[in-house]
């Protein structure tokens, strides 16, 4: 794993947006900000699991969070910039951004992959990504060292046969992270990296691979370090840089 050990008091006084922030790896690192000391936005479509994780922070005795309810498919560009607008009314600006949100599509050759399911992975995992980001950015412009954190894949880094809509939209990923990542370096207090979760115990992962032994895999919970350092002051200076999370210590 991704060795790194976090000050308790790494992300005190943050403001961080988690999207897909109801389940799996968001959920974990979205608990794992707020225990650092930061105010998570839980940003997902399910509004029940959302609040199951307000709820659970707010037991917890960690800073208060925010459920957002928000659909990364149907959502329509005002409704960004309706979001943008009342973050900034409420909390003023915005420390950290992670990318979590995605969906794997259909897993088959690429003659047989239709262009609604291609087309409806490309809007969750990289025109959604996209239009917040550029959406998000004044926001994060008015932090004193803000990180964009995006998840990409191994099949993001290298293609592999029938990963189709998923590994586009991950190359895709890479592309947006190195492009904002040469955008902001050395001009803004942000900066932008990827990880690549590695193999995972969750949902997304069981539905691609069903015949797979779940407890093979590491729970979300174990390699929420590597996102803890990436959103953190000891990562400062790292931009640009595409990690692992099952591998490696920091730079």
């Amino acid at each position: 794993m991704f060795d790194y050990s976090a000050p308790n008091d790494l992300l005190e006084g943050r403001i961080i947006l988690v999207t897909g922030a109801g389940r799996g790896i968001g959920e974990s690192v979205a608990k794992a900000y707020a225990a650092h000391g930061a105010t998570v936005l839980l940003l997902g479509k399910n509004e029940e699991n959302l609040n199951r994780v307000y709820d659970e922070i707010e037991a917890a005795g960690y800073p208060q969070a925010a459920v957002i309810p928000f659909n990364l498919e149907t959502a329509l560009p005002h409704q960004y910039d309706e979001l943008a607008a009342t973050l900034e009314g409420e909390f003023g600006r915005l420390d950290g951004l992670l990318h979590n949100a995605s969906i794997i599509g259909p897993r088959t050759p690429l003659e047989q992959l239709s262009g609604d399911n291609f087309m409806r992975v490309m809007q969750v995992n990289v025109n959604a990504m996209f239009i917040l980001t550029s959406t998000l950015l004044p926001l994060l412009k008015l932090s004193d060292s803000a990180s964009v954190i995006f998840t990409s894949s191994s099949v993001g880094r290298k293609g592999r046969a029938y990963w189709g809509a998923y590994a586009v939209s991950k190359f895709a990923t890479e592309g947006l992270m190195q492009v904002l990542a040469d955008e902001v370096d050395d001009t803004l207090p942000i900066r932008a990296n990827s990880v690549n979760p590695g193999a995972t115990r969750t949902d997304m992962r069981a539905k691609a691979y069903p015949g797979e032994n779940p407890a093979s895999n590491p729970h979300p919970d174990e390699i929420t370090p590597i996102y803890l350092y990436l959103m953190g002051r000891d990562s400062a200076g790292v931009n640009g840089k595409a990690l692992d999370a099952r591998n490696g210590s920091p730079l």
